[in-house]
């Protein structure tokens, strides 16, 4: 997916986030969220918690649908720690963060039966 390699491992996920490269960092939530198999979902979402703080508003948007994507493959989430995150994300400075948190709002209500608004 973009910049990531397609067999990426979660060693090679790790790795850009340490480096933290600019053009590599949006594209991980994702390829987590959606390239991930049941063994490797928890950590999937770890990977979104820890991106959903991101300075950048993409990577941090992208974090945000990333919980989408996952109630929809796996129809779970913990609740306790995606749910106000999400909710922040709702009201976040940046219209990208916002965007996203809608779309994943709309995943997360239609898989978990939640309402995050």
């Amino acid at each position: 997916m973009g910049p990531l390699p397609p067999d990426w491992t979660p060693a090679d996920i790790e790795a850009v986030m340490l480096e933290n490269d600019p053009e590599k960092m949006p594209y991980v939530p994702i390829a987590v969220s959606m390239g991930c198999d049941e063994g490797d979902r928890d950590w999937a979402e770890t990977v979104c918690v820890r991106l959903a703080a991101h300075p950048e508003e993409w990577v941090r948007g992208n974090a945000i649908l990333g919980f989408g994507h996952l109630a929809r493959a796996f129809r779970t989430l913990d609740r306790p720690t995606v749910e106000p995150l999400v909710r922040a994300a709702l009201t976040d400075p940046s219209s990208v963060v916002r965007g996203q948190a809608e779309a994943a709002v709309d995943d997360i209500a239609h898989f978990l039966g939640w309402s995050a608004r």
